[in-house]
């Protein structure tokens, strides 16, 4: 079979679903069982490319159109784009799952519309992810901005819109203002936006342009987080914690760090940009990111808000990486784009298994919790210890290669010292500003409110919350033992 028509599929199947389940308001549960079969189709169709991945990387390319000479909408298989929508696809079945729990213990409305736009979105992710050159990456990374948009102000109070005004306008203003220069300064300096191994500036545009244009390009890739052009993603938490989960954990802002090290990899080259010694001024950008987004987090009661400003912290780690430009550093990035969003998605339905159990949305609400939602805190110390990085959780091989990458740097000795401080101090952080939730949880005395409520029974989330958080907790655990599939993965990338 020509893998080309396997590779169209990425796109169709959510496409076709979200068109399906679209029509199926009157009948929740087929509503819920396509939205299930969908995904479950679309991450079979990715394990299929992943498993032959060397014919792909031939054959799986097709061109959707060419509105200008050059210029094309077209897609390949790609080392990165398969490691970033094996992630996103498996986890839209875990966050589907989920979301059937939470959807209905919440009362929440507008539930086919949310569905529908789920399965469009995941659509976008799928198009950035295999996109072939950067016109096209530009095109989708535009339209996830606009389909996610409902979904942010899916609960149509002030505080939603409000939220989806400032999601929109950071996310399109910064794409206008910088990405999109940023793309007509590399097609007029290479006369190609085609993503090549090595990538293809090397020979056409001036060291002295370097760094401005990288400069361009973080700040227009404004999805990966990167301060100042932040404040998207804590607004964002207005949304269902299902949106928040995988849109805010995963899709949007992981579109935002993988569009950076795809830039970085293949648009610049990373030995040209330690030969322009580039990477010495702009690492400063995501390690100061990573170490205020983190003293920020320290702040934060609501929890949603403290999980918002981590993720902001931890994608600097890929930024990163990307920019520390060898071997260990960009397989580092890669994996930690994989371990992140299953560590970090955790969390993140433990915050909505809370809220929908309990009501509460406050750290200092959540004295004695764990003792009646054991599962939920258990679940919430896992991701934490995956994202501090400690052993036997997958978090601790993508902050390995982050430091080796870090230790085999080669610029300027303060920028050195510089980024193994920040990486230490932020794991640090992290210790304070996330245990110390399940430690709040299970080991202090309930508030007293809690008290008066005379109710000390063990209760948990729907069931369906409960499998939908189980899959990325066990899958956090089993990456510790077997990361083979993503280091191999990112391997290939860093070559």
């Amino acid at each position: 079979m020509d893998l080309s028509y396997i590779l169209m599929l990425t796109l169709a199947v959510p496409v076709v679903g979200s068109l399906i389940i679209s029509q199926l308001g009157k009948t929740p549960n087929l509503r819920e069982a396509v939205t299930l079969i969908t995904a479950g189709l679309l991450f079979a169709v990715n394990v299929y490319l992943f498993l032959h991945q060397e014919q792909a990387s031939i054959e799986a390319v097709f061109t959707l159109a060419e509105p200008i000479e050059g210029l094309a909408i077209s897609f390949s298989f790609n080392t990165l784009g398969i490691l970033f929508a094996l992630i996103a696809s498996g986890l839209w079945i875990a966050t589907s799952i989920y979301a059937i729990g939470y959807m209905r213990a919440h009362k929440e409305g507008y539930q086919t519309r949310f569905f529908t736009l789920f399965a469009v979105a995941i659509a976008g992710v799928m198009a950035v992810a295999y996109s072939d050159n950067l016109f096209t990456l530009f095109i989708f990374y535009e339209f996830l901005t606009i389909s996610t948009y409902p979904l942010v102000t899916h609960a149509g109070t002030s505080e939603a819109k409000r939220g989806g005004r400032k999601y929109i306008l950071i996310l399109m203003g910064s794409s206008i203002l910088f990405f999109l220069p940023a793309m007509i300064i590399t097609w007029f300096s290479a006369g190609t936006l085609d993503f090549v191994q090595g990538g293809i500036l090397a020979n056409n545009l001036s060291s002295t342009a370097v760094i401005p244009l990288l400069i361009l390009f973080i700040l227009g890739i404004s999805k990966a987080g990167v301060m100042p052009l932040h404040r998207w993603l804590p607004s964002a938490m207005v949304a269902p914690t299902p949106v928040s989960a995988l849109l805010h954990a995963v899709a949007v802002v992981k579109a935002g760090v993988f569009s950076i090290v795809k830039v970085i990899v293949f648009i610049f080259g990373t030995d040209f940009i330690t030969d322009t010694h580039a990477n010495d001024w702009l690492i400063w950008l995501p390690t100061l990111t990573i170490l205020f987004a983190s003293l920020i987090a320290l702040t934060k009661d609501n929890l949603k808000e403290r999980l918002a400003y981590s993720t902001v912290s931890q994608l600097s780690y890929i930024v990163l990486g990307a920019l520390l430009a060898n071997q260990m550093a960009i397989i580092g990035a890669s994996m930690h784009i994989a371990m992140h969003a299953f560590a970090k998605i955790a969390l993140f339905f433990a915050a909505g298994a809370i809220l929908v159990t309990m009501h509460k949305k406050n750290v200092s609400e959540l004295s004695g919790m764990g003792k009646r939602m054991p599962f939920t805190f258990a679940v919430f110390t896992i991701g934490t210890l995956s994202i501090i990085g400690l052993p036997f959780f997958g978090g601790m091989w993508s902050k390995w290669y982050l430091l080796s990458g870090a230790l085999n740097y080669e610029g300027i000795s303060a920028t050195y010292w510089l980024v193994l401080s920040v990486l230490t101090i932020s794991s640090m952080l992290n210790i304070y500003y996330l245990l110390s939730i399940p430690v709040k949880a299970f080991f202090t005395s309930p508030s007293e409110d809690e008290l008066a409520e005379n109710d000390t029974s063990i209760k948990e989330a729907p069931i369906a919350c409960l499998i939908g958080m189980a899959i990325p907790t066990v899958m956090t655990l089993y990456l510790f033992f077997d990361p083979s599939v993503f280091y191999t993965l990112s391997e290939a990338i860093s070559k």
